[in-house]
């Protein structure tokens, strides 16, 4: 149930039936919304038609509001119909309203919110994809998150998603991953490798690797053939890599269905062409590839630059600032000539939308990334790429330390084995993706009202323990048959009325943040929702006959049993989409 997309339609119908020879399109209906007013005082629904309208139809929209809000005031549920500003139309809605809106949680559960507006469209969303050659750090852990949230926004919003990982196991940084792990292998041999060199990646992670090589082969792999030897060590340690990033994103409970390799976008067997080869083939076919030159870059040049020939991707003609390379000039492929062989192989498997998480230092590769999806699919497949900016750890107040594990940098599961996932999940989607973020060891975990996932989490254990307590202690049945059966018009507090036009407004939530691709709104709408249940509960302290259970009044208990059940529901469907666990109580 969507009070929102109902009365939409309700709005919709009132301007047919005032325009009834089709004066108003389908495209100018569609941008006639109903929503929240900016304050609630001014009424429980709005809605913009008349704004919308006033001009291509030549009305005043003032005039025009008026109108329709005589028609929508004919509805059983409408008690007023008030134009504000210059020509908002308000309106009110009967107490019975929320009793249905209360009734449809309690009967859908955990279901209440879930949305068909995704149509089962195939979504891929691509996010991590971090270069296998260590474990996981924090900023990798902000996109981790962010992308898992989207995905199980998406899916709840009726999307068909498909969680995916881009493993970027060709070029340079393999080859000095590859031999990085070497030299531990010939540390796990008995040599004294002294102080790790420069260039090569220093963390303890690779001991392991190393001795794993060194268990497996013995000393063979040094009287190896070098080129030999370096295919087999990359092989050996990428998976090792892969098996470590996943455990690391396992304590996250971040689980992708698809690993995608980079290197089978190269890979030539038995003579056919690679997948960038067959890429380039048909898009050559489609005048996207041309050879030519590009212009030289602004400013002093760099020493590499050479005015050459060059095979070109004819990305300006769809919205970049200029044309891609897709050959190096020892001929061998771009790292962006993968890029577009691994989008084709996206559109060929059936994705109609890609969507890109990835961190705030790739900024350069919105355009690109954009114009890749247009030329390959004519238009018919839409890129969506949200950039995560940079956390900064705090220990009550002081930066942290680089961890010693990684050598350089703090990893995830430091953090998350010092704090925990929840906390951590939770507060990576407090803030906008694009936001910076200092995220305070202390602070998360604290167990007051300024810790925003512990309220949150520690509404939901309120609204348990109301009901066990009105179970165990007053003997009522508190069976959903029996919730279901309440009396919603007897819930006439101010504060009881709040928290159920916010239960109303939660599928309304759902589709605005999954068209908006923006995960963090969920977290706002908990905690605003937590927040009102816990001031409810705490007027209840003040004013005994505004308590949840009153053993004078069983009536209205079950009506307030019902609503504190119904935020139970929203808070756990809410907590499931971020990652988060939904306690049954909370010490």
């Amino acid at each position: 149930m969507n009070i929102f997309s109902e009365y939409a339609e309700h709005v919709r119908a009132a301007i047919q039936e005032l325009y009834p020879d089709g004066e108003v399109d389908a495209a100018l209906l569609a941008k006639c919304v109903v929503e929240p007013p900016r304050d609630s005082a001014h009424g429980d629904l709005a809605t913009n038609a008349a704004l919308v309208l006033a001009k291509p139809l030549k009305a005043n929209p003032r005039a025009l509001a008026e109108k329709l809000g005589a028609i929508l005031e004919r509805h059983d549920e409408v008690v007023s119909a008030e134009v504000a500003g210059p020509g908002f139309l308000n309106l009110r809605l009967t107490p019975g309203v929320w009793g249905r809106v209360l009734s449809a949680v309690v009967r859908q559960g955990a279901d209440y919110g879930r949305s068909t507006l995704g149509g089962s469209k195939k979504v891929n969303v691509e996010y991590v994809s971090a270069n296998p050659t260590g474990p996981m750090h924090v900023g990798h852990c902000r996109g981790a998150v962010v992308g898992d949230a989207l995905a199980s926004l998406l899916d709840f919003a009726g999307f068909d998603v498909a969680r995916e990982y881009y493993i970027n196991d060709a070029g340079a940084q393999v080859d000095v991953l590859a031999n990085s792990a070497l030299l531990r292998y010939r540390e796990a041999l008995g040599e004294d490798i002294g102080a790790i060199p420069e260039g090569l990646y220093p963390g303890d992670y690779l001991v392991p690797v190393g001795q794993a090589l060194a268990e497996e082969f013995g000393d063979s792999l040094l009287s190896m053939d070098e080129a030999e030897r370096l295919e087999l060590v990359k092989a050996r340690t990428i998976d090792a890599m892969m098996d470590l990033i996943r455990a690391d994103l396992a304590l996250l409970n971040v689980h992708h269905e698809v690993f995608f390799s980079e290197r089978t976008l190269h890979e030539r067997k038995d003579n056919q062409p690679s997948m960038i080869d067959a890429m380039l083939e048909e898009l050559r076919g489609r005048d996207l590839v041309y050879e030519g030159t590009l212009p030289p870059p602004k400013g002093q040049l760099p020493e590499d630059w050479e005015d050459r020939e060059q095979t070109l991707f004819r990305a300006m003609a769809y919205g970049d600032d200029i044309d891609r390379p897709l050959k190096k000039s020892d001929g061998s492929y771009t790292y962006f000539a993968a890029d577009v062989a691994y989008f084709l192989s996206k559109y060929q498997r059936g994705f109609k939308e890609m969507i890109f998480i990835l961190g705030a230092d790739h900024g350069g590769y919105v355009k690109r990334l954009e114009a890749v999806g247009r030329a390959i699919s004519g238009g018919e497949a839409s890129v969506v790429v949200r950039l995560c900016q940079l956390v900064k750890l705090f220990r009550d107040g002081e930066p942290v330390r680089m961890s010693k594990r990684s050598g350089d940098f703090i990893t995830l599961r430091d953090v998350v084995e010092e704090v925990g996932r929840d906390p951590v999940r939770f507060m990576m989607l407090f803030r906008k993706n694009d936001a910076p973020l200092d995220f305070d060891f202390k602070k998360v975990t604290e167990q007051s009202k300024d810790n925003p996932v512990f309220y949150v989490q520690y509404g939901h254990a309120r609204c348990r323990s109301v009901m066990r307590q009105a179970a165990e202690d007053a003997g009522l049945d508190t069976s959903e048959a029996a919730l279901a059966k309440a009396d919603f018009t007897l819930l006439a507090d101010e504060g009881e009325r709040d928290l159920a036009a916010r239960l109303a407004a939660w599928p309304r939530l759902v589709d605005s943040a999954a068209e908006a691709h923006e995960p963090h709104r969920v977290a706002f709408y908990l905690h605003e929702l937590a927040s009102a249940l816990h001031s409810q509960w705490n007027k209840g302290k003040d004013l005994p006959q505004l308590r949840f259970i009153n053993s004078e009044d069983r009536q209205t208990t079950l009506a307030r049993l019902g609503l504190v059940h119904s935020v139970s529901k929203v808070l756990a469907s809410g907590l499931a989409i971020l990652g988060v666990d939904a306690p049954e109580e909370m010490r």
